[in-house]
């Protein structure tokens, strides 16, 4: 960790334990005593409960409570949208690994894997209504500025759900047409929104902030969100193999389309394009094919343009954050976050 990225590491060990009993307090859970309660909990409830309280390192909650800071208010008042964030999340996280049929999750198996899929889907499902649920009960916001926060992830979860659904089909339909431009879109949509735009924006909206502020931090986020997608695409293709286990490269053997990948596949000629286009579509969980993949990539600059490109973002969203009006320790957070958000190993 560089010093540079330290500041939002401590904030977000600072703040750990209170947005994990924020996240816990808000798991679905039975209103009242009923005669189907042991099933209910063995098919809806325990393994909500054990997901959402497995693990994940709460960035997202984190950036709620910077968002208040950043207004000049307590992070207190924007414990409930922290909350609904990281719920989101989860259930995002459950849906995706269907998706992908994925196995593991947090080192442990997807729910999906350990309940059957249609209890997977299911108990997502449930996590996604407590998302509402949690900031419709918070009295401590006015019925207004609740009204504003539901408008807020309705956005976010359209948005993510556009994404997903552009990511999804271009994988289903073998597509390799796209475009760095198309790339970055999708990645904007299924990423930049809920992982730092919303949560920031939401953050500042509980805090009182003006639209001003607001709006800046949303900018802000949207930059820093997209850079942490491209961060996310690049550690999957040269990170920690020991780490990411049989996540390693999966990217690849997916079908991803990611930057590195649309970005290779307009920069090669030839027998260079068709080996990537080959590998690309083969599915291969082979180590060495894999490699290959990556070393295509890299012959043509691609993953040095996705890391400058990443970098970029960062750079003009911090430019940006200086001529806003907001708490000074907090902005120093917040451009430590950006650091992290590219800097980050895992």
């Amino acid at each position: 960790m560089s010093s540079s990225s330290s500041a939002f590491v401590s904030y977000l060990r600072q703040h750990r334990d209170r947005i994990d009993a924020c996240v816990s307090a808000h798991v679905p859970a039975m209103e009242s005593h009923d005669t189907q309660a042991a099933d209910l909990d063995r098919y809806l409830y325990a393994p909500a409960a054990r997901f959402v309280t497995s693990g994940g390192k709460r960035t997202r909650p984190a950036l709620c409570l910077l968002g208040a800071h950043a207004v000049g208010a307590p992070e207190e008042r924007a414990y409930s949208v922290a909350a609904a964030v990281e719920l989101f999340q989860a259930c995002a996280l459950i849906h995706d690994d269907i998706a992908d049929k994925s196995e593991l999750r947090r080192g442990q198996p997807c729910v999906h894997v350990a309940e059957g899929t249609g209890i997977a889907v299911n108990v997502g499902d449930s996590i996604l209504v407590s998302v509402v649920s949690t900031i419709l009960a918070d009295d401590a916001l006015s019925q207004q500025t609740r009204l504003r926060l539901l408008d807020e992830i309705v956005c976010m979860e359209n948005r993510t759900l556009e994404g997903q659904a552009l990511d999804l089909g271009w994988a289903r339909d073998g597509r390799w047409d796209i475009s760095a431009e198309d790339y970055l879109a999708m990645a904007t949509r299924k990423t930049a929104y809920y992982s730092a735009a919303i949560p920031l924006a939401m953050g500042a909206i509980c805090g009182g902030g003006t639209e001003q502020q607001v709006e800046g931090l949303r900018a802000y986020g949207m930059r820093c969100g997209l850079a942490f997608q491209i961060q996310d695409d690049l550690l999957n293709l040269t990170g920690d193999a020991s780490a990411q286990g049989k996540d390693f490269r999966s990217d690849i053997t997916e079908g991803k389309r990611t930057l590195v990948m649309v970005w290779a596949l307009a920069h090669l000629d030839g027998a260079n394009k068709e080996e990537l286009l080959g590998i690309l579509a083969s599915k291969t969980v082979d180590m060495a094919a894999l490699a290959r993949a990556v070393e295509l990539a890299e012959s043509c600059g691609a993953l040095a343009h996705a890391q400058a490109y990443a970098q970029q973002l960062i750079g003009s969203a911090k430019a940006d954050l200086n001529g806003l009006p907001i708490d000074d320790d907090a902005r120093k957070v917040l451009i430590s976050m950006a650091d992290f958000f590219v800097e980050r190993a895992s």
